[in-house]
């Protein structure tokens, strides 16, 4: 396994970092990471707690969050927050601690005799607390970046469309990426637009799930005069935008799921 090249670090740089969550529990992944990726944030899940150090090595300075009360007992968690502390190749990573445990010896054990950055979550505070404290943390660690919205690519295998009827017709167009904000887009053929066009009634395809929203297209990229580059409407439906995240944030999942490492 190659390590990072420059040009990747400095692209994750620019964009921000990855916020992953090991062994999430069903309360986080149901409810708090929707919150946590409402506010465009970078988010993932991570099942194996070995491959999640081959993760962390592929994409340094990033976030884990570890739940401890799975898949191992503490004192093994413990002495797995020390390696990744301790490891030239991940003492990068901003680690985070979730727990229903209110034990507060345990507690600060974490917190000030192994130092982690992103705190000891104690989820019986209840969601919104422990909403509160990992978004704190997040910006603290400055999560996001510079940018203010998570993009994925959706070129790989074409299961992300948008059409609307025009004077010509019905135009149909291949989503080539997406953010809650707007997106890109490759236009079948020529669809005799001018630059700030507001359309209506656009409906795009994500991967099956359908929905119907307003836009306006800036214009066309100067590399490709076929893709053309749109905002949505600020008055877009807060539902419609969750659905968007909602599909950012599986798009991202499945692609880190297929990296072989």
């Amino acid at each position: 396994m190659s390590s990072p090249s420059e040009a990747e670090a400095s692209a994750q740089s620019l964009v921000g970092k990855k916020v992953f969550f090991l062994h999430p529990h069903s309360v986080i992944k149901d409810e708090l990471l929707a919150r946590v990726i409402a506010a465009e944030y970078e988010v993932y899940t991570l099942k194996d707690r070995e491959r999640a150090l081959n993760i962390l090595r592929r994409f340094p300075e990033s976030i884990l969050f570890i739940n401890i009360d799975a898949g191992m007992k503490e004192p093994e968690w413990e002495k797995y927050v020390r390696h990744i502390q301790d490891d030239a190749e991940l003492s990068s990573t901003r680690l985070g601690i979730l727990s229903y445990n209110n034990d507060k010896e345990l507690m600060q054990k974490y917190l000030f005799e192994i130092g982690i950055p992103c705190g000891f979550i104690q989820l019986k505070l209840g969601l919104e607390q422990s909403t509160k404290i990992i978004l704190t943390a997040l910006r603290a660690n400055e999560a996001k970046g510079r940018r203010k919205y998570v993009r994925v690519n959706c070129e790989r295998d074409g299961k992300a469309t948008l059409n609307y009827k025009s004077d010509r017709g019905v135009a149909n167009a291949t989503i080539i990426d997406i953010s809650s904000a707007g997106l890109a887009c490759r236009f079948l053929s020529d669809p005799g637009l001018t630059p700030k066009t507001h359309l209506r009634n656009i409906q795009l395809k994500l991967r099956g799930k359908l929905l119907q929203i307003d836009g306006i297209l800036m214009g066309p990229r100067s590399d490709d005069p076929n893709v053309w580059v749109m905002l949505f409407d600020p008055k877009t439906d807060p539902n419609h935008k969750a659905t968007i995240r909602d599909f950012i944030h599986t798009e991202l999942q499945r692609h880190l799921e297929d990296i072989d490492i």
